[in-house]
């Protein structure tokens, strides 16, 4: 395979470093193209339905047997609420200005807090799930070791 070609993680799981929280959640694949489409947390109606359908592709990943896209549903749900509580605590959902400073919180944006909450309870249910956690050790002790 050339470096310069994507890699199909679900041919080479092997390939897949599960990271720390949502590392790598733009550069998977094919699990980026197929989990972002569904991606959304503008509004709780939004939150609500986006987070159904990335825990049902979590079951149907699970249900396959593909610890890969399981994790990255998981990334998914995880980032759902780490930007759902940015844009809450700061309308522009930068934290950042253009000199690097920390910008700073304004007044809770109630809407976006309540897309937060649905993909928080989300995220939890599905890094709480047994037969994930089991997959997720056994991924790292079959190709994570030593490196």
């Amino acid at each position: 395979m050339d470096d310069a070609s994507p890699i199909d993680h679900r041919r080479h799981p092997e390939r897949y470093r599960i990271g720390r929280g949502e590392q790598g959640v733009m550069n998977v694949e094919p699990y980026k193209s197929e989990l972002l489409v569904h991606w959304r947390f503008k509004t709780p109606e939004l939150a609500r339905a986006s987070a159904a359908k990335l825990e049902e592709m979590f079951a149907a990943y699970k249900a396959a047997g593909d610890f890969v896209g399981m994790d990255m549903a998981r990334k998914y749900l995880q980032m759902g609420y780490t930007r759902s509580r940015r844009y809450a605590k700061r309308p522009s959902g930068r934290k950042y200005d253009a000199e690097g400073a920390l910008l700073p919180i304004g007044e809770e944006d109630p809407v976006k807090a309540e897309s937060a909450r649905i993909f928080h309870a989300a995220w939890q249910r599905v890094r709480e799930d047994r037969e994930y956690l089991s997959m997720k050790k056994q991924h790292r002790e079959r190709y994570e070791r030593g490196r």
